[in-house]
């Protein structure tokens, strides 16, 4: 599971699950993540999104392998093996306090480096192919050589998830052509100097300022899929910060 996709409110119940009555919507019980991983494994994603009030509850769990629900106080034993992956540095985040010190220690045990898509050489081509198979639906479609090397020379800033979008995106957009074209897998970045205000409409900076703040989320969590957690990351904001200027500027997002 993401820590990026459930609100603050809601990520604890998820995790450790909650009684009837919890909270507004709790018309019944429900068991989390943890309890139903229970002799398995569990994969905690974004785990740096975690909200301080559930990072004590994890590690309560990592710790002593137990844990109650939202609203319960009945006891529940899990024995559960946790792999958390996370998009920032968390010993930067533990030295900074946003992060428990002792929660990144527990956490910390087996550690794997996972270089963004730029730096991972001949993944690329692999992942393209996975991606046609697994939005074709049925459908073989194919990517020329010289569209393939204009994909390894860009960037990806959005990592494997803007890739797999702009592979569904191409192969939306194909039609009857079974080949992929470089126009839609590669969004073109806007010139300089072409997105000025009308002729005729002056406004206040700060009006200004705000329709250009707004217009770039909207891009950024295109780029994503909508993935909130990872447009934050591109955007260089909390996840609570954007979550504020989606709800000021009215954006919506998957």
């Amino acid at each position: 599971m993401s820590c990026a996709v459930f609100p603050e409110g809601l990520i604890e119940s998820e995790l450790f699950g909650h009684v009837k009555g919890a909270f507004t919507d709790a018309s019944s019980d429900r068991a989390g993540r943890f309890e139903r991983a229970n002799k398995g494994t569990i994969f905690i994603d974004d785990i740096d999104d975690l909200t301080p009030a559930t990072q004590v509850k994890l590690l309560r769990v990592l710790q002593e392998k137990q844990f109650e629900r939202v609203g319960g106080s009945k006891t529940i034993d899990v024995d559960v093996r946790v792999i958390a992956a996370t998009k920032k540095d968390l010993w930067k985040l533990s030295e900074s306090g946003e992060f428990r010190e002792d929660l990144f220690y527990r956490l910390n045990v087996v550690k794997i480096d996972l270089p963004p898509l730029r730096e991972r050489e001949g993944d690329l081509p692999l992942l393209v192919d996975h991606f046609m198979r697994k939005k074709g639906e049925g459908k073989a479609y194919q990517i020329e050589p010289s569209v393939l090397e204009a994909l390894e020379r860009y960037s990806w800033p959005g990592n494997v998830r803007e890739l797999e979008h702009a592979v569904e995106r191409a192969i939306m957009l194909a039609g009857e052509n079974p080949s992929l074209q470089e126009k839609h897998l590669m969004k073109p970045m806007p010139l300089a100097g072409t997105d000025l205000i009308p002729a005729g409409r002056l406004a206040p900076l700060s009006d200004t300022v705000a329709e250009a703040e707004a217009k770039h989320i909207r891009s950024v969590l295109a780029s994503t899929g909508g993935h909130k957690g990872e447009a934050a990351r591109l955007l260089g904001i909390s996840r609570k910060n954007l979550w504020e200027k989606m709800k000021l500027y009215g954006i919506q997002s998957k």
